[in-house]
């Protein structure tokens, strides 16, 4: 059924969405940065994108090790839209592109140049077809809305600056009822390494919160084999 409003009232209704999309912009460029600098190694002129791809992808990662099976918790399948946000060096992206196949697509997102540049290149010599190389922003995914349909961050939401305007963005790329999947650091105050307390700035309960505030509904925290320094939480769009 198709309701046609009097041209008065089309124009106020446009006079309060556009007050309503300012004073929530307004609100996303107020916002200060949780951990400020976190992200400046990985945006530095010469950064060695090879001394990352043995810390990311080297046997001695966990999230390496399981990868296959942590990418079995995002219930990929053909067709599938998937943004792997701080994609990286693309640890995950020959899993997922397998995974969606040739009517799928993934997003491979990141904010540092250098990364990009290196996904690009993989991309091309490993022949990922359906694989698209997308630079973010600190505050924005940079994705279309409704494109997608999981949002994956592998050790990237602690990375976040931003977290308010940049959760706004993935629930804006996903589409109604996406999946948005996190695995990030176990942060326990007397248990985890100095390293990580300082590295880290909030534990899952406070990260859950905030990610929950946005507009995102938990579903669980599945067990996930092989993870022990980390956990996985899904929510729903």
């Amino acid at each position: 059924m198709v309701v046609r409003l009097p041209r008065s009232s089309i124009l106020t209704s446009l006079v309060l969405a556009l007050g309503a999309c300012t004073a929530t912009n307004t609100a996303q460029l107020e916002e200060t940065s949780v951990k400020p600098g976190i992200n400046e190694p990985f945006l530095a002129d010469d950064l060695k994108v090879d001394t990352y791809v043995l810390r990311f992808e080297g046997e001695s990662r966990e999230i390496a090790r399981a990868s296959g099976t942590i990418a079995a918790f995002c219930g990929l399948q053909p067709g599938t839209a998937i943004a792997d946000v701080g994609a990286g060096t693309g640890l995950f992206e020959p899993v997922f592109s397998q995974a969606v196949g040739g009517s799928g697509k993934v997003y491979a997102v990141d904010l540092s140049d250098a990364f990009l540049g290196h996904l690009a290149a993989r991309a091309a010599a490993e022949g990922w077809q359906n694989v698209e190389i997308v630079a973010c922003t600190e505050r924005s995914v940079e994705l279309t809305a409704s494109s997608v349909d999981v949002v994956f961050l592998c050790d990237t939401y602690h990375h976040f600056e931003y977290p308010q305007s940049t959760l706004a963005s993935i629930r804006s790329a996903l589409r109604p009822g996406g999946l948005l999947v996190i695995v990030d650091f176990e942060r326990i105050e007397g248990v985890s390494s100095e390293w990580l307390l300082g590295h880290v700035r909030a534990g899952k309960e406070v990260f859950r919160a905030e990610i929950e505030e946005a507009g995102f509904r938990f579903l669980d925290e599945p067990e996930v084999p092989g993870l022990e320094e980390n956990y996985l939480l899904r929510f729903r769009r």
